[in-house]
């Protein structure tokens, strides 16, 4: 396990190998280190603006070895969000550490996580949620296979449906109550009685009265984040939704 000085110790050399390249015309730290909501388990989180004229294919192959060389990475994993590449580092020491390669085009904040620490950036772009309409549909199209799932006697199966459509009502619910939606990290900020209605929803046993049981909590909690979106499709949707559970056996 890492520790706290040992992971700013870290994130130090590498705003110190930033400011050195001269590819690199800024950086920001993004995250929960940019605005003093560190603890213990917190990873390291830094994003490069690259000069005009470079990709992050361009830079990344680079930072990539001095990672695996120098901090001890054992893997690593891209992801693409348009034309911005967030390389996720794993260390032996178990810190993630999140290097995101920006064209100069494209750097800037999204929300309020972002920290300038040299250069300068674009000007803040509205940070990007899902459509509630689209988390709506991605619910009943889990709950669907949900009901498959428990009558084909696929317990485990079932669970993973039941888990997603669990997933679209706590990113409705973190979008509605402003709280961060993305991997559910305002779900534990939500109200007491929606965090209830959340915790119902989980499947404690694998047998087909308890799965049958959460499917329910799960319906109930989906239907009733649709009513806050859109009142005329909650109520098209209910008797369906409810007809799920009636006909599982």
């Amino acid at each position: 396990m890492f520790s706290i000085p040992e992971r700013e110790a870290l994130r130090d050399r590498l705003i110190a190998v930033a400011r050195g390249d001269d590819r690199i015309t800024a950086a920001a730290v993004v995250g929960s280190g940019a605005n003093d909501r560190e603890d213990a388990w917190s990873d390291i989180d830094l994003a490069l603006r690259l000069a005009d004229g470079l990709e992050p294919d361009d830079v990344a192959a680079e930072w990539t070895t001095r990672i695996y060389e120098s901090a001890s990475a054992v893997d690593h994993l891209d992801v693409w969000s348009d034309s911005t590449l967030f390389r996720v580092f794993l260390l032996s020491s178990s810190l993630q550490v999140d290097l995101s390669f920006w064209p100069g085009d494209a750097f800037a904040a999204s929300g309020a996580s972002f920290r300038l620490l040299f250069g300068e950036s674009n000007e803040p772009r509205p940070p990007r949620s899902p459509a509630p309409g689209t988390l709506i549909g991605m619910g009943w199209l889990y709950a669907l296979h949900a009901r498959s799932s428990i009558a084909r006697g696929r317990a485990l199966q079932a669970l993973h449906m039941i888990n997603g459509v669990r997933d679209q009502v706590i990113t409705l619910a973190c979008l509605r109550h402003e709280l961060p939606a993305n991997q559910g990290r305002g779900v534990d900020d939500l109200p007491a009685g929606l965090r209830q209605s959340v915790a119902e929803t989980l499947v404690r046993e694998l047998d087909g009265r308890e799965l049958r049981r959460a499917f329910a909590a799960s319906i109930g909690a989906l239907l009733a984040e649709a009513q806050q979106v859109d009142p005329d499709r909650e109520q098209r949707l209910r008797e369906t939704t409810w007809e799920l559970v009636h006909t599982v056996t």
